[in-house]
């Protein structure tokens, strides 16, 4: 088949530990998208991390930000974090480049689909069983990615990866406190509460509804009955959702949706909800779907992407071969449905719905399941599995 070489130019980043095992599997379903389609993708490796920071004294290459920013139509990420990897000021070596990123690049939605495939059980009470079908479980929560608890180490981390002074807050007083005191300002935005929750409603557009009744719904998880930045939140929220009257605003704070999103996961269709609230809830919610090994993300902007799976580099399980690569493998998947949606090209979203159906048709056959799913497949194992999957459905499709 006659290609069109490179397409599209994909930043690969493995990062340390695991990541670079699973980043493997991520180039093994390109290099399968590339063997039997028209797509061709130009996959540049960056080394970088905490031990390229350890071995070389920089956390990746000089130069390598531009790239991203400026010459990359995608960015893969496998995972960043090495055992006693730190810049001098005390921030984790490696961190210039995941939240360098996110905060250079503007990317400010943190999205992470929660899916329970037929076939994935969970491990409750020290055994694995099934609690949740696989069709009540299906639901997107998007994460403002810029802002929060997290502003200012996003500022110095992007400062950092764009050679500028790093960025530190001003000096603030709290009366009735003694001795030292640490703090982090947790800024929000109504800019920044805008834009996250307009593609939330806009992606509810595109999906089926909640799976309980099939109405399409969009979620607002804040503390808004404490925090003034919680408050301006769900006021932008109720803004824009005036903008969507076909889809149904709905409301939670933070502490009553960790107990819902485990009892009742079926309610919910698209959630939006700032930094660090959606930080602690999709891990909580990734057990929904099987654990950290399942729990694929993108980090969206207007103009720049990047992909990654969300379960850390695991430094204990490095050089093992042994960790789950399917949230690597769905972290392409999604990287299919953005290019695809971004260019204008029907074919990439096709691919990534192909992705999706030949991970689905592996976990239905049960035969090749990594340890944190109760069997013992290897990394590479799983990867081949679904690669050779997808080359078939690409052949009968393509």
């Amino acid at each position: 088949m006659p290609k069109n070489m490179a397409d599209y130019r994909i930043g690969i980043l493995p990062g340390d530990g695991t990541g670079r095992e699973v980043a493997l599997e991520a180039q093994r379903i390109l290099d399968t998208i590339e063997q039997h389609t028209n797509q061709g993708f130009d996959q540049i490796v960056i080394p970088c991390g905490g031990q390229h920071y350890i071995e070389t004294g920089e956390e990746w290459a000089e130069g390598s930000f531009d790239f991203c920013r400026d010459e990359a139509d995608a960015l893969y990420l496998g995972a960043i974090g090495h055992p006693g990897a730190y810049l001098p000021n005390g921030d984790l070596a490696g961190g210039s480049v995941i939240l360098g990123l996110r905060s250079g690049l503007d990317l400010y939605a943190n999205l992470r689909p929660i899916k329970l495939y037929e076939g994935v059980p969970h491990k409750v009470h020290g055994k694995f069983t099934q609690i949740w079908e696989p069709g009540m479980v299906d639901m997107t929560i998007l994460r403002e990615n810029t802002e929060g608890l997290y502003h200012s180490l996003l500022r110095r981390s992007a400062d950092r990866a764009m050679g500028r002074t790093p960025y530190e807050p001003p000096e603030m007083t709290f009366p009735g406190l003694k001795g030292e005191v640490a703090y982090d300002p947790r800024p929000i935005s109504e800019h920044g509460s805008e834009r996250l929750i307009r593609m939330g409603f806009e992606i509810a557009e595109t999906r089926n509804g909640a799976p309980i009744d099939g109405k399409k719904r969009v979620s607002c998880i804040d503390k808004s009955n404490v925090t003034r930045g919680c408050q301006l939140f769900r006021r932008t929220f109720d803004k824009v959702a005036l903008d969507y009257p076909d889809t149904e605003p709905d409301y939670g704070y933070i502490d009553a949706f960790t107990q819902w999103l485990t009892r009742s996961p079926e309610s919910y269709d698209v959630v939006v909800t700032s930094n660090m609230f959606g930080d602690i809830a999709t891990d909580l919610g990734a057990v929904l779907q099987g654990g950290m090994g399942m729990a694929a993300s993108g980090n969206i902007g207007d103009d720049n992407a990047f992909f990654e799976p969300v379960h850390g580099s695991a430094p204990k399980y490095a050089g093992m071969n042994k960790v789950n690569p399917i949230a690597s493998i769905n972290s392409i998947q999604l990287m299919m449905y953005w290019l695809g949606r971004k260019n204008n090209d029907d074919e990439l979203a096709q691919i990534g719905s192909l992705i999706d159906d030949s991970v689905a048709d592996h976990l239905r056959d049960g035969k090749g399941l990594t340890y944190d799913l109760g069997g013992t497949a290897s990394c590479s194992d799983v990867g081949e599995g679904i690669a050779a999957r997808l080359a078939t459905k690409l052949q009968d499709t393509f």
